[in-house]
Parts: C-alpha cells; sequence; structure tokens
C-alpha cells in the first residue's frame, strides 16, 4: 500500500477520530425509535475480546436487555501483546483480565461451557444442564486449531512440547521458558500457517520479538520461519526491520524465511525427533513454535453455524448468522472480510453487532455502521510498524473506505523518533483498547 506524505495521520490521532466517531455513533443512533420495555434476553457464548466488547456495549445502549455472558475461563490473557511475553518484555500478568467489570456493569457472568444451541426455542445449552433462553444470540467463538493438517500434531503435542501458543495462555509461558532453556547456537523454528487465520502479522512480530531477546541473551542462535505462503501482512515493513536490526539478507541473518514455493509449508512434525518435514527438506530445531491451519471455533461446528470454508457466514451490518436465524457471529470466526481476522476488528465488529441487536429488539432500523482496525506491530522494544483501515457498508458488503487508513512509511521516510513512537502508540493503544473491552 502506497502512501504519501500529505495523507499521512498519526495513529494515535487516527485512532482517535475513527474509535470516538465509531462510539459516538453507535451510542446515538437510537433515535427513530423509543426503548422497548418487557424482557429482552440477549446470550453470548464466549467471553474474548468480541463477546465481552458486545456484552459492555449491550449494558450502554439499553440498559433494559438482561445480558448473559458464557464463558468458560474465569480469566482472558489477550493473544495481542503475547508476543512481548515470549520476547522477554512483558509480564504475563500485563495480558490477563477478569470479567469484575462487565459485571458490575450488570452482565450476567456464568463461567460455563456451551454445548448447543436449540434455535426452535431459542435457548442456549451448557455442559452443567443450563439452558439459557434468548432474543438473540451473539457467538463469539474464536478460532480452532485443525491439528489435523500436520502429521504428528494434536492437543497434547502442543501443550506439552511444540507450542502453538496463538491462544494466549499456558502455552505461551511454555515457549518463553522453552527460549530461556535453549543453548546459545541453538535454532528456533516457527512454522507460519496458510491464510486465513488469527493476526496476519503475528508470527512475523513474534519471530522479531525472539530475534530481539536472542540478539541479546544467545546471539549465535538462528531463527527459521516456515512458511506456508508466499507473501505476508506488512512484508516490506517487516523485512527492512529484519534488515535493520537482525542482519536479515545478509550471511549473517539471524532469520530465515523459507516460502511455501521454496518448501515452507509443513507436513509433519516429529516431537521425539524435534524434526519438521516440509514438501522438500527435513528441519531440526531446538525449540518449535507450529502454528496450524485454522478454522472458526468448535462450538461454531457444533451448532452448524459454518458452511464448507469452515468459518461462519453473516451479513455484514449486523453479523447476523446467513445460516441460523436471531443468531450473530462476530471475530474471527465470522466471515468478514475485507476486514482482517484481528483483535480490533472483533471490537469494532461487536460495536457494530450490539447496535443492530439493539435495533432488532426494540422494531427499529439497523444503524448504517462503520468498522475500523488497527494493527500494531513490535518489531523491537524501540521500532514498530502499523497499518489502519477504516470499512463501510454499501448495502450488500463490507468494504474499505477509499482514502482511509494507511501503512507505517518506510525506508527513508522512517526515522528512529518515528519507530520509537509506534512502539508507544502500541502500547497505548492496548491500554485504550483492553479498558474499552474490560473496563
Amino acid at each position: 500500500m502506497k502512501k504519501s506524505h500529505h495523507n499521512t495521520v498519526s495513529r494515535r490521532n487516527f485512532i482517535k477520530i475513527t474509535g470516538s466517531s465509531l462510539v459516538a455513533g453507535a451510542l446515538t443512533g437510537y433515535s427513530p425509535f423509543a426503548i422497548a420495555t418487557g424482557a429482552k434476553n440477549v446470550v453470548i457464548v464466549g467471553g474474548g475480546v468480541g463477546g465481552a466488547t458486545a456484552a459492555k456495549y449491550l449494558t450502554l445502549l439499553d440498559s433494559s436487555i438482561k445480558v448473559t455472558l458464557v464463558e468458560p475461563n474465569e480469566a482472558y490473557y489477550t493473544c495481542f501483546m503475547s508476543n512481548e511475553v515470549i520476547g522477554g518484555n512483558r509480564d504475563m500478568s500485563s495480558i490477563k483480565f477478569g470479567y469484575e467489570g462487565l459485571a458490575a456493569r450488570g452482565v450476567n457472568v456464568v463461567h460455563d461451557t456451551v454445548t448447543g444451541i436449540d434455535p426452535d426455542k431459542r435457548m442456549v445449552l451448557t455442559a452443567s444442564g443450563k439452558s439459557l433462553p434468548y432474543d438473540r444470540c451473539i457467538m463469539s467463538p474464536g478460532v480452532s486449531m485443525k491439528y489435523d493438517t500436520v502429521d504428528g500434531y494434536d492437543e497434547s503435542v502442543a501443550a506439552e512440547k511444540i507450542p502453538h501458543a496463538w491462544k494466549a495462555g499456558p502455552q505461551t509461558e511454555l515457549l518463553r521458558a522453552q527460549l530461556e532453556a535453549m543453548k546459545d547456537g541453538g535454532t528456533v523454528a516457527i512454522a507460519a500457517p496458510p491464510n486465513p487465520f488469527r493476526c496476519p502479522p503475528g508470527p512475523y512480530e513474534r519471530a522479531s520479538q525472539i530475534a530481539h531477546y536472542l540478539t541479546n541473551n544467545k546471539p549465535k542462535s538462528k531463527i527459521l520461519i516456515l512458511d506456508a505462503k508466499n507473501k505476508f501482512s506488512k512484508q516490506g515493513l517487516f523485512v527492512e526491520g529484519w534488515s535493520k536490526h537482525y542482519g536479515y539478507g545478509s550471511d549473517n541473518s539471524m532469520i530465515e524465511w523459507v516460502n511455501g514455493d521454496d518448501g515452507g509449508k509443513i507436513e509433519a512434525v516429529n516431537p521425539d525427533t524435534m524434526t519438521l518435514t516440509g514438501d522438500f527438506d527435513d528441519f531440526t530445531a531446538d525449540v518449535i513454535n507450529l502454528i496450524p491451519a485454522q478454522t472458526a471455533g468448535k462450538i461454531a461446528h457444533t451448532v452448524g453455524l459454518t458452511n464448507d470454508s469452515g468459518w461462519c457466514p453473516i451479513v455484514g451490518n449486523s453479523f447476523e448468522s446467513t445460516i441460523i436465524p436471531n443468531v450473530h457471529v462476530i471475530g474471527d470466526a465470522s466471515v468478514a472480510s475485507p476486514m482482517p481476522k484481528s483483535g480490533y476488528s472483533a471490537n469494532s465488529e461487536a460495536k457494530v453487532c450490539a447496535a443492530a441487536v439493539v435495533a432488532l429488539l426494540n422494531n427499529g432500523e439497523i444503524p448504517q455502521p462503520s468498522y475500523v482496525n488497527t494493527c500494531y506491530s513490535v518489531i523491537t522494544p524501540e521500532d514498530g510498524i502499523s497499518v489502519a483501515m477504516v470499512y463501510g457498508w454499501d448495502g450488500e458488503k463490507i468494504v474499505k473506505r477509499e482514502g482511509s487508513g494507511g501503512l507505517t512509511p518506510g525506508g527513508e521516510n522512517r526515522s528512529d523518533a518515528n519507530r520509537a513512537l509506534e512502539v508507544q502508540y502500541a502500547h497505548s493503544w492496548f491500554n485504550n483498547i483492553t479498558n474499552d473491552i474490560f473496563g
């Protein structure tokens, strides 16, 4: 994406403009109708970014709605900024969030596992035997790993020896511990998944964070990125950063990237020998981070919300499922292209969905939506990059707003001060969005 100087907007101002306008639009879009009285039940499945945001904004938009959030875990760890934990630049506790803030707003937080829904009776069914009635149900199931796409890989291998760490939590800590235990001169292999998957720049930010740790602690070590793809998100900016900090492109590069055409797609893993098998070669490493192909979260498949793609088709102005009426799907599991599967997308989609659900429950018209995404990646503690985009609804599909958004400038246009500012913006964004979700 090319960007001229006169169109450049600071990341801080971009978020201030788009974030505030989106929220203001959501909170003031209900003049065409009055808030209806009587019981209105919304059950939200999944307490990640999408589900928690939807719960909060439903209470803000219509306090008469009874909002129930069903989430098995008592705490949520954000995937965004978890790479800083792996790189040793952030504590695990800083990405941990509870549901006390939502409960204080009147959300009925139920720690349970959803096992199914009855769309005819409009009931959400749980493992403990609860039947939760809904007028509208919002599903935010996240992603599941397609372990069967890599021979020798399964949940137990991921939990014990070869983590994917693509759901922040114990595997995040395991990968960090493995890096700390690795000898200087060791090899770290990161197997990146095929599209589509959660957080498109994530594997490459992770490589950057690990490279920073190794540069300062185990400088003889190497990182091998084995990729199912031939290109990746923000590739030019990552390559520039790797060249600047880690010698990429030279004989002494700490990072090597093997694309799909050159045999980067991984077909099998042997945990005993720590060997990855690609199309052409085997790769042995001391630490392996294998991120498999992904699909919509398991419950979405169980209840029948997915199509042949493995993801959940929706109507983009309300995120209502095209398969099951009165059920909405937000976040990574939804088919919301051209929006990426990212935390900020999920947050934005949740607000659009909440506004639509309030309108539908009050016999009003669904507001004209606006959506936003900004994605930061931290290459070193003093060097960050980002991409931003605003989206709209053309009556049939989600579209990019012409002239909006932008990409961090590269090359000679980018000073060290700009690089450091991007990291500050990234951390400020993290603090703001987590407060927006859970506060």
